[in-house]
């Protein structure tokens, strides 16, 4: 029972992660973080599907999760990169073009990324690519993962600005911002006890 509820609380969390990135972020072209970076650069020059990029690069990436964080984490992480790039996938084939204006999208895919990937760290796994490395030193060093992950991506998102777009950088780093505080809020709130914490996992 305790295993299927943290299947569905973690499909859940990848699931409002994918739709924030595929409806309200790609869009526009605006990553929400490092992996995301890389698969719009590899989109706009490669024209390599999103979908496909995430889930390479997050395969990549599961040794470093299954070192640090445990072969259960590694198992759950690669369980949160599946669904979220069959979101994507599926999201990009039935949504064609834009929701709204970029502000608006960008506000409130950021919002939506937030809460996804902080439902993925409260349950103890993580939605892969960079934020794998920032559950891992949020872990080690008890540093906060909304902020640890803001930093590690802003590097990153900085390459994707310069060849993409360079007004890209802005809105990355607005979507950062407010994504990662979203995670932080997810990540620390409590209601009475009711909402299972990583430990508990």
């Amino acid at each position: 029972m305790r295993i299927l509820r943290k299947a569905v609380m973690l499909a859940l969390g990848a699931s409002i992660q994918g739709l924030a990135m595929a409806v309200f972020l790609f869009p526009h072209l605006i990553p929400s973080g490092g992996a995301a970076s890389v698969s719009v650069l590899f989109h706009y020059l490669l024209h390599i599907p999103f979908a496909v990029t995430l889930w390479v690069m997050n395969v990549c990436l599961l040794g470093a999760a299954a070192k640090w964080l445990g072969k259960e984490n590694a198992i759950w992480t690669m369980y949160c990169v599946s669904v979220t790039s069959v979101v994507v996938d599926i999201s990009d084939q039935v949504v064609a073009g834009t929701v709204s204006f970029v502000y608006v999208d960008l506000f409130i895919g950021s919002i939506l990324f937030g809460i996804g990937v902080g439902i993925l760290f409260r349950m103890g796994a993580s939605s892969g690519g960079m934020d794998i490395l920032a559950l891992i030193i949020s872990k080690l060093k008890g540093y906060s993962p909304g902020r640890t992950l803001f930093f590690i991506n802003g590097s990153v998102l900085l390459l994707t600005g310069i060849v993409v777009d360079f007004s890209l950088i802005i809105y990355a780093i607005v979507c950062q911002y407010i994504g990662t505080r979203t995670l932080d809020f997810i990540n620390n709130f409590d209601i009475k006890g009711r909402i299972p914490r990583l430990e508990n996992y």
